[in-house]
């Protein structure tokens, strides 16, 4: 049962967010328990993967709660959030590791939202289960240790991803599970539950995608190429592809046509930057524009 403000006493709870998704999710959370968020943390991330993400989320913010933007946690976040003396830390995309002394700052310490099945896929990139073609994405919420994603569990919730996914498709399930961990793990967070520990012979890494991971290859089966189109495009800096013999950034993919004979990577017809092209066994409808020079 979700807390609320006639059954618990309203907590101080600080968040850690760089998505605004993610951050509408949690605030949301935090305003239908009735707790008071008191200050949202976000940040523009580390030096060699920067995103203006941050910048939505600080427009996101009521004007009574507090914001912090950084790349420092110790030197800066750890101080001011010692000074608030928050009952619960909640992250959930955010990009660094808490150390242990800014999660000590909190009454009940820091729990993680992570958008995967833990412990699979544990890391930086759950749509790495998307494009590796994993049957079930995922969420958990997981007290905070020094090792990412690796905490007793709270609450972990699953659904089945399609053969071929749109971003649609994906949205419509993972919002509702993420929305289930927060409901159930947050009150047992609350509640000082230590969580049920993770088996360690399931875990496996999600890392980020490599260059070469980024290029889609014509010769797959036309539900691999849109799969891992989707999963590269929908927070990422999307697909690339040779069409033509030109390096196209490709935005969507949708499956069009199984069966139809063409050769893999033939631009079958084009309108504007619609293009049906021919995969392994089948057409797709892709959306892409020239890469610049």
């Amino acid at each position: 049962m979700t807390a609320s403000a006639t059954d618990t006493p309203a907590l101080r709870i600080v968040t850690f967010n760089t998505l605004p998704q993610a951050f509408e999710l949690v605030a949301g959370w935090i305003a239908q328990a009735g707790h008071k968020h008191v200050l949202a943390v976000t940040t523009p991330g580390p030096a060699a993967r920067r995103s203006d993400d941050y910048k939505a989320v600080a427009a996101m913010l009521p004007p009574e709660v507090d914001l912090l933007i950084t790349t420092r946690l110790r030197r800066v976040a750890t101080p001011l959030i010692r000074e608030l003396r928050p009952d619960l830390i909640i992250s959930f995309t955010f990009p660094y590791r808490l150390p242990p002394e800014l999660r000590a700052c909190a009454r009940l310490g820091a729990v993680n939202l992570h958008p995967g099945p833990l412990p699979a896929y544990r890391g930086p990139n759950p749509l790495r289960a998307i494009y590796d073609g994993h049957h079930e994405l995922g969420a958990a919420l997981h007290w905070t240790e020094d090792e990412f994603d690796a905490g007793n569990i709270l609450s972990r919730h699953v659904a089945p991803i399609p053969a071929s996914p749109t971003p649609e498709q994906l949205f419509a399930a993972w919002i509702p599970t993420i929305s289930a961990v927060l409901a159930e793990g947050l009150p047992r967070a609350i509640a000082g539950d230590p969580g049920e520990p993770q088996d360690e012979r399931l875990a496996s890494y999600a890392a980020a995608f490599s260059e070469a991971e980024h290029w889609l290859n014509w010769q797959e089966p036309a539900h691999v190429v849109q799969r891992k189109a989707t999963a590269l495009s929908i927070f990422g800096t999307g697909a690339r592809a040779q069409i033509a013999g030109r390096p196209y950034l490709v935005e969507r993919v949708t499956t069009a046509e199984l069966g139809a004979s063409a050769a893999p990577g033939s631009v079958v017809s084009q309108e504007g930057a619609a293009l049906l092209i021919a995969a392994a066994d089948g057409l797709l409808l892709v959306t892409a524009r020239p890469l610049e020079a």
